[in-house]
């Protein structure tokens, strides 16, 4: 820059162009543009740094250096926006702290820091939150401490269990997660215990000791989702798993005992009650045969009564009508009915001997059936 002055006697700064004239050097006629060779436009380049950063075309050539160093650090301060993100993670950017945007898998970039700046959290990575235990080094070989005061609850029934479990979990929503909750970890397991003493709460010790485990696993994953819905925390329970619910270890003992009888007692109950439904039935049935042959013994006997009564009114009508007739008739059927079944001899007093020759048709015909079966028999 050069200072001129103007008829109204101000000073006014001039900006004169870094490069310079492009036809003029030190006051003598340049060559044309398309004529000028690449050792004048390098002087030209550098004395244009120079003026930018404050010096002139006179500066020493010591100070060179500085300018390139810092050309080369606002570079790399540029180039330090780039970042990436992995496919298993969201991009958070800050703007002086301040939550502005969330960037997707791939290479992305940022205004470099301290303007912005990024997070990275792992949203697919399943994370797990004990409660009521801890265990130190691989789980299917390290130990396992119980934690009595996580896992003591009070049932329903006025009972206490011991349950342990353990709550699988991922960010749903980085920016929510990073910025509504301070300490993710302990927000979910606060809020794992109250969801699970709320529902022990409810229940009966045999239930949850028994065949309630899968329904309050799943209670409580819908609860604690609920709760941190409610937070805004940007985090979605996978699974609650129950790892054991026991009694207390020390009335362990007694309650296997306890429960052993129960157990003695439902079989007994069980045993008296397949005795019940096979002999009760099988009584019944016999009863209601019972009533059935009554019922058709009376109806047999009404119905003789009944035809008996309609025989003597038919036979009195026709004893009114004809009684001689009548008389005899009955005589005869009577007396065949009392003599069908015996041996007879008749006797006749007009006769002789008073004995009148009978020829035993029916015992004739007996002996000849009695000898065809001997000789039947015999071949």
């Amino acid at each position: 820059m050069s200072l001129i002055k103007t008829n109204n006697n101000k000073d006014i700064l001039k900006k004169e162009s870094p490069w310079g004239s492009p036809s003029k050097k030190n006051n003598q006629p340049g060559p044309d543009n398309s004529s000028v060779d690449m050792e004048d436009l390098a002087k030209k380049f550098q004395d244009g740094l120079k003026n930018i950063f404050g010096g002139s075309s006179k500066t020493p050539d010591a100070k060179k250096p500085i300018a390139l160093f810092i050309i080369g650090a606002i570079a790399v301060w540029a180039l330090s926006g780039f970042y990436r993100v992995d496919a298993d993670e969201q991009g958070v950017v800050l703007r002086f702290g301040k939550y502005t945007s969330m960037t997707q898998p791939g290479l992305n970039y940022h205004l470099p820091y301290p303007i912005e700046s990024v997070m990275t959290p792992k949203v697919t990575r399943v994370n797990r939150v004990d409660v009521g235990f801890r265990s130190s080094g691989d789980s299917a070989r390290g130990s396992v401490s119980d934690i009595r005061d996580e896992s003591a609850m009070l049932t329903g029934d006025e009972n206490i269990v011991d349950i342990n479990y353990s709550v699988f979990w991922v960010i749903k929503d980085a920016s929510k997660y990073l910025f509504n909750i301070q300490n993710p970890i302990d927000t979910i397991k606060t809020v794992a215990e109250t969801a699970m003493r709320e529902i022990i709460a409810r229940k009966k010790i045999q239930v949850i000791l028994t065949q309630g485990r899968a329904e309050i696993e799943n209670e409580a994953q819908k609860i604690m989702q609920q709760i941190l819905d409610s937070y805004n925390a940007g985090i979605e329970i996978t699974q609650v798993q129950a790892q054991k619910s026991d009694p207390p270890a020390q009335v362990i003992d007694s309650f296997r005992d306890v429960q052993a009888a129960k157990a003695d007692k439902e079989r007994l109950q069980n045993e008296a009650q397949a005795y019940a439904n096979d002999v009760i039935p099988r009584a019944r049935g016999e009863a209601a045969k019972i009533v059935q042959d009554a019922e058709a013994y009376k109806r047999e006997v009404v119905a003789q009564a009944e035809g008996e009564a309609s025989r003597f009114i038919a036979i009195y009508n026709e004893y009114a009508k004809a009684k001689t007739v009548t008389q005899e008739r009955m005589y005869l059927e009577t007396m065949e009915k009392v003599l069908s079944g015996v041996n007879k001899i008749i006797i006749d007093k007009q006769s002789g001997s008073g004995v009148v020759p009978y020829l035993p048709l029916p015992e004739l015909k007996k002996n000849q059936e009695l000898q065809l079966k001997k000789s039947e028999v015999k071949n």
